[in-house]
Order: structure tokens, then sequence, then C-alpha cells
């Protein structure tokens, strides 16, 4: 396997739950806890609240769909809010991704896209083909299979040894580019590079190429840069290996389209989708595949095998019909692709000059800041400052939620906080989530 390139000491956990606030309730951007105090929730929590809270549109669906069906075992009936969800995705996607299978968030969809390469490759007489290869700073989920394709080092670390061997690759990040390759040239160096890891494993015996068009918590909302992922998919397609875009995260609309890589021009072959899927009212995630992989998986094994109790569970796809339909409705696509840039625009008058901040990046709504000991030499502050933790702390007692995560330059070392707001978050409400921000900042960084 090769080698995760991190150190771990000194990591701050970013899941600890000590001392934390109490909620109470929330009400469109804002979340009150039980003292009484309010928050603007300028990351829709992990990225996921792409509506906001309370929505009364979709809470009217749940309750509907309660007062029917709750759910059955989807192996035993169909359902009106399961077909309509799975043609409401299959037309934002486009084209071939048309195949999907519903399940209980990004985790789980994320292994079913794994699951699916290896059936499809099992059933086209290709059985050797189980190797992946996967990125650096990159993050796919919490399960084995997931974990085990992640490069995160330090959520990793306690698992090591239990996890299916996965090969890493560079990740294409312009603001910390390979060392010594120039920004532009990032494309062609990750090409290459991940030409040679498929030659070295032995085309025969690679599955997939997984990665995030957009990296989420491992690296801070690193947008891949023009033309990486058209190279990527180029090597792929020459040694028969399939992509599978991760957008668990970045997708539904959070980058303004609802597949992130449409924007790059690039069909993958699978992919994930969660988060803003079902906007966090129901847990929902969705493994998506080109419909030119069904017909052999249907001929050789009868259907996809990858499935759980709560598959296409009945209430989840209502609140995700929903939520679409919302998503819909208001333009909110169209509103993060023209908000967006003016959002990043905002933070970076208020804060982009201050000497650590390193970068302001992203796409659309979402947006990643990066704080730096040094703005020249972009080195990191001492993993023992813990200044992400610091950030999430000092933004709560400011009134802010935001999603700082460390470790992000070299699993150790490396702090910065991601925001992501509600689709529908009013102009006033953006304006609040840039000045707290921008306080909590200026609070933090010396």
């Amino acid at each position: 396997m090769a080698a995760i390139a991190e150190s771990e000491a000194g990591a701050a956990n970013i899941f600890s739950t000590a001392a934390l606030p109490k909620v109470a309730r929330g009400k469109g951007s804002y979340v009150w806890d039980t003292d009484g105090k309010q928050y603007v929730d300028g990351s829709g929590g992990p990225s996921v609240y792409c509506l906001g809270h309370g929505n009364e549109d979709v809470n009217q669906a749940i309750k509907d769909q309660l007062d029917q069906i709750a759910s059955h075992h989807r192996f035993t009936f169909t359902s009106d809010a399961l077909e309509t969800l799975q043609a409401m995705v299959a037309k934002q996607c486009g084209s071939g991704l048309k195949e999907m299978v519903f399940v209980t968030g990004g985790s789980e969809a994320v292994e079913s896209c794994l699951k699916i390469a290896l059936q499809y490759h099992a059933a086209m007489g290709q059985k050797t083909r189980r190797r992946f290869i996967a990125r650096q700073r990159s993050w796919h989920g919490n399960t084995l299979g997931a974990l085990s394709v992640s490069g995160f080092a330090q959520r990793r670390e306690p698992f090591e040894g239990a996890m299916m061997e996965a090969s890493f690759v560079s990740p294409a990040n312009v603001y910390r580019p390979p060392a010594g390759i120039a920004p532009q040239d990032i494309p062609q160096y990750c090409a290459a590079e991940l030409e040679r890891e498929i030659l070295r494993q032995g085309p025969e015996n690679v599955a997939a190429f997984i990665f995030e068009p957009v990296v989420g918590a491992a690296g801070g909302a690193v947008p891949a840069p023009e033309g990486y992922a058209k190279a990527m998919r180029a090597v792929c397609d020459k040694y028969g290996v399939l992509m599978i875009a991760d957008e668990v995260m970045c997708g539904a609309g959070r980058t303004g389209y609802w597949r992130a890589l449409e924007e790059d021009g690039v069909e993958p072959d699978i992919m994930s989708v969660a988060k803003g899927l079902g906007a966090g009212y129901v847990p929902l995630g969705v493994a998506i595949y080109h419909e030119r992989l069904k017909g052999p998986i249907v001929e050789a094994y009868g259907d996809l095998l990858t499935a759980h109790t709560f598959t296409g569970h009945t209430l989840a796809c209502a609140a995700g019909v929903a939520v679409q339909q919302v998503v819909e409705r208001d333009g909110l696509l169209e509103r993060v692709r023209t908000k967006g840039p003016q959002f990043m625009d905002a933070l970076r008058r208020e804060i982009g000059q201050h000497a650590h901040i390193g970068d302001i990046r992203g796409r659309g709504y979402f947006v990643g800041v990066e704080f730096v000991a040094d703005q020249e030499t972009k080195e990191p502050f001492a993993a023992d400052k813990t200044i992400f933790a610091k950030i999430k702390q000092r933004g709560l007692e400011n009134g802010l939620i935001c999603y700082p995560v460390g470790g992000n330059v070299d699993g150790e070392r490396g702090d910065i906080a991601i925001l992501s707001p509600a689709y529908n978050a009013t102009d006033a409400e953006l304006d609040e989530i840039v000045d707290k921000f921008a306080q909590t900042c200026r609070d933090v960084l010396p």
C-alpha cells in the first residue's frame, strides 16, 4: 500500500463532543440552544442543512408521508416517493447516470459505489480488478470501505491494519501544488501520476479511481483546477478504470450545479450524493451509476448486491422529494451560482489581507478559509496551537456555527474552516455570517 505521508501527533479531534451547548430548536439559518442563545448557521452543520432548519414545505411532506406509511422493505414494495425521487435525480444528472440505490447517508453511499464498481468488473469477467486508487487529503466516509480510500490519516490511524488496501496519488490543490509543480501544470502532472500508479498496480488489477471534485473536510473546499477532471477521466478510460466522483459534500447544488463535475464538463461512471439531497431532515444518500453498467450486473447477478434494511426508505425519499422540489421551485441553484462569488468576495474584503489568512477558495456556497502562520511562505501553524478548534469555539461564543478541521496540510498541521450556508439564506444572513466569521478570525488569530 502506498503510504499516507502524514503525522498524527498532537492532532485535535473535531469529533469531540465535550462541553457542547444543547440544541433546542432551529428556524431558517438560525439555531437556538437551551439557554436561549442564538447562532447563525454559517456552515449548515457539516454542509448538510441546505434549506436551513424547520422548512415548512419539507416538514409537511414528512408529516403527510407518516400519515400514510413510514416505510416498507424496498424488496417487497416500491413507492411513489422512491420513484419520484429517482426520476428527479436522473433528470438532474442527465445523460447516462440513471441507475441508483438510495441509502441512509454519505458513508453508505460511498460504500455502495465501491461495491458497484467491484460487482461490475466481476460481471465482466475481470475479477482481478479489486484495487482502488484515491487521493491524499481526501475523505470518503467512516465505514471501513470508505475509510480505506480516504487519505485522512488522523481519522484512519485507529483502524490501520483492518482496512482493504488502496493506493493514493497527489491532491489537486492550486494553493499547495505538488513540490516543484506550477499550479497550471497540476492537471498534466496528476494525470501522469495516476497513469504511473495504474501501471504499477497493473491495469488488470485496478477497479476504480475515486475523488472529490471539490474536497470537503480533508482539504477545506478545494476545487479541482481547470482541466484536471478531464485529464483524469482520459487516463481512466485508457485503462478501463472506472471513475467514481464522491459528491456527498459538494453535490446536490452546493457548488451551484446539481453535479459538481458538471462545471468541469466530466461525467463519472459512478457517483455518491448525500448531504444536500435530503438537507438533513431525514438521513438520506444515494449511489448513482451509469446505465451501461447495469446490463452486465443484472445478467450476471440479477441485481445489485448492495442493499440494507433501510435502502429506499419511504419517509427519507419523501423528504428528499420535498427538498428537491423547493430547490427547483425557488431557483436555488441559480442563486448559489450568482451569490457564491459575491459571498467569497465579501470574505476576501473582510479578512483576505489579514496576515494569517492563507487562502480563501471554493465554489458556490462551499468556501474554505485556510489559516497560516506565515502568509508569504504558507507555513501552517504548529499543531499544538489547535487554531481550528479555537475558531470553532470562538465562533460559537460569537453566535456563529462554522465547520473547522485540522491537519489539512500534512495530517498534523494545517487549519481550515468551511462556510457553507443554506442555499436560501437571505442577503442579510450572508452578511451576518461574513461579519461574525471575520470577527472570530480577528479574535483568534495573533
